[in-house]
């Protein structure tokens, strides 16, 4: 799977693909990851900087790692995919929804915050996930997204091209799924360039937008706090 199709397609084969490697998602993560992953979703918790309590909305939730990270931090969150298959190997005691990100069944401005992990590639239109989700938060409330990267340093971007473009899919081939893995370690090529990303989440209704790159580069942390 070297190239998604657009629109509706892409959508269609995105569902499928996580469908198939719901079972094995989150072992697959934490091998090929070194349970960086662990950490960085953690840090995109404590990035919200919201009162206990809080209700969160974490979009793509798969089964349910953020949620549960949520939850430790003694937060409300509600878990939204549209991936039945992830949904239905959740291994968390959050409320889940089923639902397209791009279509939220909730009202305006009733959500204290949202967080996304590694899902900003498989969206279709990324203007209007950004539109989407200012439209549920709150004013003055906190968005906090998680996705892949790629490291400024010659070095190690030769280093992480190698590992998560040969060593990952072939991982991923063993345990699950061999085209999912050949797709799902890209790094940002499924990504507009940062500065085109931050500008369109500003122009959502976001201010103090900020770009974070974790472990050397490899992974992004995206945060913002919607306008009033």
């Amino acid at each position: 799977m070297d190239k998604l199709p657009q629109g509706k397609a892409k959508a269609a084969l995105v569902e499928d693909m996580f469908d198939r490697i719901a079972p094995r998602y989150d072992l697959v993560n934490r091998l090929m990851t070194f349970r960086l992953d662990v950490r960085w979703r953690r840090k995109t918790v404590q990035a919200l900087s919201l009162p206990k309590g809080s209700k969160i909305l974490d979009l793509a939730c798969g089964t349910g790692d953020m949620c549960n990270d949520l939850l430790a931090a003694e937060l409300s969150p509600i878990g939204v995919d549209f991936s039945q298959g992830m949904l239905g190997a959740s291994r968390t005691i959050a409320s889940l929804v089923r639902a397209d990100v791009l279509c939220l069944p909730l009202a305006e401005s009733s959500i204290d915050g949202v967080t996304c992990g590694f899902a900003l590639r498989n969206f279709t239109d990324l203007d209007s996930f950004f539109q989407e989700i200012s439209r549920v938060v709150k004013p003055a409330g906190r968005i906090a997204l998680l996705d892949v990267a790629q490291p400024k340093s010659r070095i190690l971007r030769t280093g992480h091209s190698l590992y998560f473009g040969k060593i990952v899919p072939l991982i991923g081939s063993a345990l699950s799924d061999k085209s999912a893995y050949r797709y799902l370690p890209k790094p940002v090529s499924y990504l507009p360039p940062p500065g085109e990303m931050m500008q369109s989440l500003k122009n959502s209704g976001c201010r103090d937008a900020k770009r974070q790159l974790l472990s050397g580069g490899i992974t992004q942390m995206i945060t913002a706090t919607r306008d009033f």
